[in-house]
């Protein structure tokens, strides 16, 4: 079955679709079966890909909302190598008609296990926010992956994200486990991403990605042109920044499957 990764993070610019989809690219190029799910009503991995969700008949909230099954909504992306469950206008209202359904907190876990055994991993791209969307993605995932940008404010939120990850992880999805922080937009000539780096690492030890995401124009131009950063610009210092996360996210998931089996 897929390993689910949702990558959260309630402030805004973080990098967090940007990751989203580099992460699932890279680990597709790697060999893996990955779908990555456009959970932000915005639909900026949708559109990031080159889809442009006003033209869609169907999205994620058919699944949700309508009982569509997910494997008709689905686009087989060429171009970066995983599928994509697209966002579409409808969603911006899901997470008001959610809150009259039973196990409201359960509606993406529902559609997810329906096609969890196609893939090998599904990337969750959640919304800038706490709301409910967000806690679906959290409920139906096993791990969090956490977009922390290296600026000031950064770490100002995050309490409040790991405490919501950890009611989540008490009340509802008690598998719930937080993979790790990845550092975005860094700057190395920047006084303060040092410092924010530093800080990272020493407040949560062994939970900070190596892999650091720098500030690119590249990766920036990359999703006006519908592509991630491998198709866009493959050399470039954020491709390798994205490329290397992938093979730690690998790696972990290798040491966890060998002291599983042990």
């Amino acid at each position: 079955m897929a390993k689910i990764i949702s990558l959260i993070n309630q402030k805004g610019g973080v990098g967090k679709t940007t990751t989203a989809i580099n992460i699932a690219t890279y680990l597709a190029d790697a060999g893996k079966l990955v779908l990555l799910v456009d959970l932000d009503p915005q639909g900026n991995a949708s559109s990031g890909l080159g889809i442009d969700i006003r033209n869609l008949d169907k999205g994620l909230y058919h699944s949700l909302i309508g009982g569509e099954h997910p494997r008709n909504i689905i686009i087989k992306s060429k171009s970066s190598g995983h599928d994509l469950m697209p966002a579409s206008q409808d969603l911006a209202g899901a997470g008001i008609e959610l809150v009259h359904f039973d196990n409201r907190e359960f509606k993406l876990y529902d559609v997810l296990r329906q096609i969890r055994t196609d893939y090998d991993y599904i990337i969750i791209d959640s919304p800038p926010s706490l709301g409910l969307l967000t806690i679906n993605g959290l409920v139906a995932s096993d791990e969090v992956l956490i977009p922390v940008q290296t600026e000031y404010y950064a770490l100002e939120g995050l309490s409040q994200l790991l405490q919501t990850i950890d009611l989540v992880k008490k009340h509802l999805q008690p598998n719930l486990s937080i993979m790790g922080a990845v550092l975005t937009m860094y700057d190395r000539r920047n006084r303060l991403a040092r410092q924010v780096v530093r800080e990272m690492r020493n407040h949560f030890p062994g939970h900070v990605f190596d892999s650091i995401i720098p500030r690119s124009v590249r990766l920036a131009e990359a999703p006006s042109f519908g592509k991630s950063i491998l198709s866009f610009d493959s050399l470039s210092k954020g491709a390798r920044s994205y490329k290397n996360l992938a093979r730690e996210i690998l790696e972990k998931d290798n040491k966890q499957k060998k002291s599983f089996t042990v």
